[in-house]
């Protein structure tokens, strides 16, 4: 009909609805995330549901509109603080999630330079994506007077006071220019995360979710003397407004000047000509990404010079010089199905989720731990909520909580079972203990963790008898304890489906290869409570023969360093069983090891010394050099802390041990020096 107007089809419509959906758990999660410190999802769900949004946006323009979170920058500045006006906009960053993307970026910034990118290489910086709070800091003549957390890229909050407690942010500068504003992030350290958390669960508290989002709360409380308690810190990424400061030609340059200015300033930064060797930079970090005590979730590259970030300009909410190229998240959202309990080698039941698939750290997760029934409570996770799963390199993966936001109606709480799912014992919660156990201790569950246990690398490392064979020779009768290992009927096993002769080979030639293994790691295998590497070591030196460990009583134990009397009453209460002796006199029949090492005659010189091995050294293998430390009284720990006497650093050393000797003051020293370390216990004067 003339003059009439066509209905929107059924597709434009599905498109708006989904667009308002979008737009609205947005500005749901911006408050939840910028505005409340309290987000219910991973950063990556968010990134997702963002760039879902930017996309129907832009093939759909005409359902655009200004006002759309997809083009605003942070969230709104909380009425809690002050609000401060940034003289320089503090804007996001666009995302790469892989190389193609990234790749494009870099085609776009040479477009926008009108380069060859052959001919003529960019140039770019490449930092670490620090996982925390970004903030703003002032200085006139010198001096901080002011700090603002992001806000809405314009207006923040004023945090002064607060960042005023953060020991290493200075508060005043070296040669400093009239006014110099500096972009960073504050953080709180992993190993500062991991403290506060020991104190929660201590206090019978809710664990922290993770280090950005309890470093966002600390940063933004009311009482500033519980900021200065958190011990959070902070690294300068970028200039802001700068009056009377020198002429900078690279960002590289402005990052170099603000160390000079007694700034902290994240030594594990690059300049770099190609695209290439950014995604070497950024492939290294993913693999090496928890040798730091921070987090990262990424890497940052920004064009170098800076007339051409000028050039190239931003859009309305990121600079288009620079990306933030995203490792894959290690948080996703997922359904829990059920909740189910395990039960291990000492009999301790622990709650575990079973989820519907999905892929987090690298690889498929369907399960994650639960800890225990507390954090259960605690957390209220629910078989049919919607869950923050979180897997970070080799760490088994955790249910965070709950989406509440997701959660339906009429979900009820879980109670743990009052009997062992295995063998139906009941379960029982000692006086003072977070773990409930079954006590049965021919409890099959228990029988094959502790079979497991004893195999496993920490232990005999008896390579090819995994979980499943352990279970099947459990099922065939053919073990019933780590000392029916060597004792096996392989004619028997023969027989089995699945096992030609190479196999029966091989898993004969590692229960050989195990016999010799030191007397420490045998005591690990046993799996005795509270006995780790290190306290078995101790027993191991101390006795110099596991019959004399199972002859000496708690209170002579106990005064070997390193062991105490916890450790020292679960040992001796271990090697009181009946079981526990018939078990050691297999471990004789079959030829084991029962010796520890032989007593050092080396001089004591590195008593109460602790020496940090990183790289390869020319006259030490690793295992020798750490010989040489504990033969001589020393410790040899994997990490750098503020007790490290030297880190001793030979070829291509880590990283993350050179920044944290950096950070803390500890002397790194070549072998050399080292040499005269074990032989003095005296670094040379040069070293100190």
């Amino acid at each position: 009909m003339a003059g009439s107007k066509s209905s929107p089809s059924s597709a434009d419509t599905s498109v708006a609805t989904e667009i308002d959906e979008l737009r609205s758990s947005i500005a749901y999660h911006n408050e939840r995330y910028h505005t409340l410190d309290a987000p219910e999802i991973p950063d990556i769900e968010y990134d997702l549901m963002v760039r879902r949004l930017q996309e129907l946006e832009a093939t759909h323009p005409q359902l655009a509109t200004a006002d759309s979170p997809s083009q605003a920058v942070g969230g709104a500045p909380s009425a809690t603080f002050a609000p401060v006006t940034h003289a320089v906009p503090m804007m996001s960053l666009d995302n790469a999630f892989n190389r193609d993307e990234l790749e494009a970026w870099a085609a776009r910034v040479a477009t926008g330079l009108d380069l060859a990118s052959e001919a003529a290489p960019v140039g770019y910086v490449c930092e670490l994506k620090i996982d925390g709070v970004a903030c703003s800091i002032r200085y006139e003549d010198g001096k901080m007077v002011q700090a603002a957390t992001r806000g809405n890229g314009r207006v923040g909050e004023d945090i002064t006071a607060n960042v005023a407690g953060i020991s290493v942010i200075p508060k005043t500068l070296t040669n400093a220019p009239a006014v110099v504003e500096v972009r960073g992030e504050v953080y709180m350290p992993v190993s500062v995360f991991d403290a506060l958390n020991v104190e929660m669960e201590a206090q019978g508290l809710p664990r922290y979710v993770n280090p950005r989002n309890t470093a966002a709360g600390s940063l933004r409380q009311k009482d500033p003397s519980v900021t200065a308690g958190r011990n959070l810190h902070f690294w300068s990424y970028q200039l802001g407004l700068v009056d009377g400061g020198p002429s900078l030609d690279g960002h590289g340059d402005a990052l170099d000047w603000l160390a000079e200015l007694g700034l902290p300033v994240n030594p594990e930064r690059r300049r770099v000509s190609t695209i290439d060797q950014v995604v070497a930079f950024t492939d290294d970090w993913m693999e090496h990404r928890h040798d730091l005590d921070y987090e990262i979730d990424g890497a940052v590259v920004k064009v170098d010079t800076l007339s051409r970030q000028r050039a190239l300009g931003s859009t309305a909410k990121a600079p288009r010089w620079a990306i933030a190229y995203k490792f894959p998240p290690e948080e996703r959202t997922t359904k829990l199905k059920e909740i189910q309990v395990s039960i291990g080698r000492t009999g301790k039941a622990t709650p575990f989720a079973v989820l519907e698939p999905v892929f987090v750290g690298g690889s498929t997760v369907q399960m994650a731990t639960l800890h225990n029934d507390d954090q259960v409570q605690l957390k209220d996770v629910r078989p049919g909520d919607t869950v923050i799963v979180r897997k970070a390199g080799d760490v088994i993966p955790e249910v965070l909580g709950p989406v509440l936001s997701e959660r339906p109606k009429g979900l009820r709480k879980w109670k743990f079972p009052t009997s062992c799912p295995t063998c139906k014992t009941e379960l029982v919660r000692p006086e003072g203990e977070a773990h409930i156990f079954c006590i049965n201790p021919t409890c099959p569950a228990q029988r094959q963790g502790r079979i497991e246990h004893f195999t496993s690398r920490g232990g005999l490392d008896i390579e090819g008898m995994g979980e499943s064979r352990v279970a099947l020779f459990i099922e065939h009768g053919f073990i019933n304890d780590p000392g029916d290992l060597y004792f096996i009927d392989w004619d028997e096993v023969a027989r089995l489906e699945g096992f030609g002769q190479t196999s029966i080979d091989n898993l004969q030639a590692a229960l050989v290869a195990s016999k010799t293994r030191p007397l420490a790691n045998l005591l690990v295998g046993l799996g005795i409570r509270h006995l780790g590497p290190s306290g078995a070591e101790a027993l191991a030196g101390h006795f110099g023969h596991i019959d004399a460990i199972a002859h000496a009583d708690a209170e002579s134990m106990a005064e070997i360093d390193g062991v105490g009397p916890t450790i020292a009453q679960s040992t001796a209460a271990y090697f009181a069983a009946p079981e526990s002796v018939a078990l050691v006199d297999k471990f004789r029949d079959a030829g084991l090891n029962l010796e520890g090492p032989v007593r050092s005659e080396a001089p004591q010189t590195l008593a109460g010394l602790t020496v940090v091995v990183s790289g390869t050294l020319e006259g030490f293998s690793r295992d020798g050099a750490a010989d040489a430390i504990k033969s001589r009284g020393g410790k040899n720990p994997g990490s750098v802390s503020k007790k490290t006497t030297a880190l001793v650093a030979g070829a291509e050393p880590g990283a993350s041990k050179l920044t944290k000797a950096e950070e803390l003051g500890v002397p790194v020293v070549d072998e050399e020096a080292f040499q005269h370390l074990l032989a003095t216990g005296e670094l040379p004067e040069s070293a100190t």
